[in-house]
């Protein structure tokens, strides 16, 4: 699958796989600034086109672990409409990444378009209503 990407700035890169067979391709900082809530902003400077029945899914790398950094919104979401800069907000207190650094990862997926049916009583399952931890798995 092809899709359309821009570099905003001439230090952008563009995603990539580290290695065969990854699922996400890694994102780089192009530039590192807080945010008026004290979040670490860093931008990768590029845009993309992803098409119609698809988005990207941002994640943290697994490396974050070795920072004093968290993603805010866990995962984020690239909708396909968005043609802005794709940039990684973290919480922490410092910018533990420089530019050219790796910063996080996307993978891009198709997704089905949902229609809800209301109804009066849903079918029974083996968990029913239980919630939080009523699996018993510790």
């Amino acid at each position: 699958m092809k899709v359309k990407i821009k570099k905003l700035s001439p230090n952008a890169k563009v995603p990539r796989y580290a290695k065969l067979g990854d699922a996400c391709m890694d994102l780089y900082a192009v530039s590192h600034t807080i945010d008026k809530y004290g979040n670490q902003v860093y931008d990768t400077q590029i845009a993309m086109e992803i098409p119609d029945g698809y988005v990207g899914l941002i994640f943290p790398r697994s490396s974050v672990s070795k920072t004093g950094l968290s993603l805010r919104n866990a995962v984020g979401v690239i909708d396909s409409g968005y043609r802005g800069p794709i940039m990684l907000k973290f919480s922490g207190e410092t910018g533990d990444y420089l530019a050219g650094d790796r910063i996080g990862q996307i993978m891009i997926l198709p997704y089905p378009q949902i229609e809800f049916e209301e109804v009066d009583e849903l079918s029974d399952s083996e968990r029913g209503s239980g919630g939080f931890g009523s699996t018993g798995t510790n």
